[in-house]
């Protein structure tokens, strides 16, 4: 079957922002206006339970009002096919933007018009650039009290560092917001009315001046300025060809068309970020955001395509995204469920059919595609076939995890995977009855494939099942989904802290492994300096034995027994990271050496050296935000304190004041119960792992008592 829409008229795109920004909402309205459902359900009419957005459509999202696991939706506008992923922006579930960031070919960034930029946005972003995403920025909720353009924008430059480039500018704010003046197309959009269905009527950029004047000097700035910023925002976007920017300088003329050429051009190379303005869930300016998705956002592989790797992860060369090649593609996203278990794909290159065999080369398996499926948030649709560029998902695929590679068989090649983060906090579960052991493993091995920021082990000394995870909210919702989508309870204990151990400074050590029994014996000396590195530097190795003191065989035995050994350290049995073990000198026995013997003494010379070095405890430092009424900061600033926390900046968003800071996570279980009591319940914060920080001295013992409770 040949293609139904060429590959230029595809979208692929991800909407996604701090907790509460308005991502669902402005994805509700994209549906509606594209004539995708006929309803729009607001975020704070699901709480009943009864009914739900499109993309929040699971229990745990529906109680709280928040967007738990990333949810495609396809539509149309004006011709173009539209895939849209709404990612979550709660910290502990970054790793749905992370693996949505993989497969999406730009992403819609939308901002509180309030707040700004936000920590979660930060992060967000960051894993943007990571994978090289072109975006565009969402002004949104400018009809809120304390809404800034001017403020959001500065945040947009100087904190994420973008260079951007001015769309739209608001009319008005707060009660008088009424529509955008689009400096591209010279002219303004107004609606008299907040209606879902209301026309706006459109009027040039040089009758604003007449029409408006309103209360808030600030917007009648924006309106006076009008002249300046279209000049400046055609400027920024001519610069993308020096000769139509030299025609533009001398005689004042440029070509419309190929003025949005120029600003697609820019975005799709990330060098222009376009921001819009609007207010979602007034319903002005989703259906201009969606003309601009279609003007300045990239179609698959416009902004080249996915890069293969060898088995150890380097660049061997870049799968364009094309129907003529052998049929390649990713899987991001696994979900089960009591009917089974669904694999989310983003195809790259190739024809996939239903009935075809694919070769997992992740994992060196067969999986035969027995039925493929596009995804409307939980309701599915059969389809025959997918191609480049597709969003789909396989059902009932047997070994495939996330970030594996499927291609066809007789070419199997290495996809780039995702890179996830390492969990900070960890649980024991265990089940609510003895007949539900066999049971509760089985679902937390289902959830822990679904979703590769979770890590499952069993204690050794005590035989507890320990969940590990992002936060404490991560894990609650893992528990609580295992029980609405498996059928399985369980109970969670205690969260406990991930610390890490670290030499406390270098120190060079002799270990002589002798042992004669009876029969051969046992022979190995090895000479070491271990020295601790920078944070993030990992375990490092160097072999610098000179004239064949240790033989080149038994070296690797010496430097498996450094990384496996540097699992356990000597304080409290938690990893040792960052630091470098050179092995400088060593003797060996012709008869009595082996491999065995140079891995036990590499083993123990560690231990001995890591005890000799002094070494430290290290504890993850959370950064946190805290926002509040201006009455309460203080209290809150005096708890961040307590809880030997330390404040980098303070000030006000509008109505409201915040404080930034990093506090320990150790310090930081029922953060929010405190924070609830002591602003009356009108403060939120917001969390998320920065780095690993010594812990003092005097406070080792007290630390590893409470977590040894």
């Amino acid at each position: 079957m040949a293609r139904q829409k060429e590959l230029k008229l595809y979208r692929n795109i991800g909407i996604i922002a701090h907790i509460d920004a308005g991502k669902t909402t402005t994805t509700e309205r994209v549906l509606y206006y594209t004539g995708k459902k006929h309803q729009i359900i607001d975020v704070h009419d699901t709480k009943d339970g009864k009914s739900s957005t499109t993309t929040d459509y699971m229990e745990q999202e529906k109680k709280r009002g928040i967007t738990i696991q990333s949810a495609a939706v396809s539509t149309e506008w004006k011709g173009y096919q539209i895939n849209v992923i709404d990612t979550p922006g709660h910290v502990d579930f970054t790793i749905e933007v992370n693996r949505s960031l993989r497969v999406l070919d730009g992403a819609i960034v939308v901002f509180d018009g309030v707040a700004g930029v936000e920590p979660q946005t930060e992060t967000n972003w960051r894993l943007a650039n990571q994978y090289n995403v072109p975006r565009m920025c969402y002004v949104n909720k400018m009809d809120r009290m304390g809404a800034n353009f001017a403020h959001c924008v500065k945040g947009i430059k100087e904190r994420l560092g973008a260079n951007v480039i001015l769309c739209q500018i608001p009319l008005g704010s707060y009660g008088e917001f009424c529509g955008m003046a689009d400096l591209i197309a010279n002219q303004a959009y107004i609606w008299k009315e907040e209606d879902k269905d209301s026309p706006w009527e459109t009027v040039p950029l040089e009758s604003l001046r007449a029409r408006f004047n309103f209360q808030a000097s600030a917007d009648n700035d924006w309106i006076d300025r009008l002249p300046e910023l279209r000049q400046e925002a055609l400027e920024t976007a001519l610069a993308m060809d020096d000769d139509i920017f030299m025609h533009f300088v001398e005689t004042g003329e440029y070509d419309p068309t190929q003025l949005k050429g120029l600003i697609r051009k820019g975005t799709v190379s990330g060098k222009l970020v376009p921001v819009f303005c609007g207010s979602s869930f007034k319903n002005k300016g989703v259906q201009h955001l969606l003309d601009a998705v279609v003007d300045y956002m990239p179609f698959p592989g416009e902004n080249g395509g996915i890069s293969l790797v060898d088995v150890d992860g380097n660049n061997i060369g870049v799968q364009e995204v094309t129907d003529d090649a052998p049929a390649r593609a990713l899987a991001f996203k696994v979900i089960n469920d009591q009917f089974g278990t669904l694999t989310f794909v983003r195809v790259y290159s190739g024809v996939i059919k239903k009935g075809d065999t694919l070769m997992n080369v992740t994992r060196d398996k067969k999986e035969r595609i027995g039925r493929i499926v596009e995804v409307q948030a939980n309701v599915m649709k059969d389809i025959e076939e997918v191609r480049a560029g597709d969003i789909c998902a396989f059902v009932s695929m047997k070994d495939t995890e996330t970030g594996d590679s499927l291609c066809d068989p007789a070419s199997p090649v290495l996809l780039e995977r995702m890179r996830f983060p390492d969990p900070v906090i960890s649980v024991s579960v265990e089940p609510k009855s003895r007949n539900d052991i066999d049971k509760m493993s089985t679902a937390l091995y289902k959830m822990v494939k679904a979703d590769p920021s979770l890590r499952l082990e069993v204690d050794k000394e005590t035989g507890q099942t320990v969940l590990r995870g992002m936060g404490e909210l991560h894990l609650e919702i893992t528990i609580d989904r295992m029980r609405t989508e498996l059928g399985v309870e369980a109970n969670m204990g205690k969260p406990k802290v991930s610390f890490r151990e670290a030499f406390g400074g270098p120190v060079e050590h002799t270990y002589t492994h002798k042992k004669q029994s009876g029969g051969s014996g046992q022979f190995a000396e090895v000479k070491m300096i271990f020295e601790p590195l920078e944070v993030g530097a990992g375990v490092q190795f160097s072999d610098e034995v000179t004239g064949g003191r240790v033989p080149r065989e038994f070296i690797p035995a010496v430097e498996h027994a450094i990384r496996t050994e540097s699992l356990k350290g000597q304080i409290a049995g938690y990893e040792v990271v960052d630091f470098k073990a050179r092995l400088i000198d060593g003797k060996f026995h012709d008869v009595d050496s082996s491999a065995l013997a140079f891995e036990i003494a590499g083993r123990a010379c560690f231990r001995e050296a890591h005890k000799m070095s002094r070494p430290k405890l290290l504890e993850p430092a959370m950064k946190i935000e805290v926002v509040t009424e201006p009455d309460y900061l203080g209290d809150v600033i005096g708890d961040m304190n307590r809880r030997r926390g330390q404040v980098t900046d303070q000030g006000q968003r509008g109505p409201s004041a915040y404080v930034q800071g990093f506090v320990p996570l150790a310090e930081m279980f029922g953060y929010i119960n405190f924070l609830r009591s002591a602003t009356s319940g009108r403060g939120t914060f917001t969390m998320e792992f920065d780095h690993y920080d010594e812990v003092p001295a005097s406070m080792v013992d007290k630390l590893m008592e409470k977590e040894a409770k």
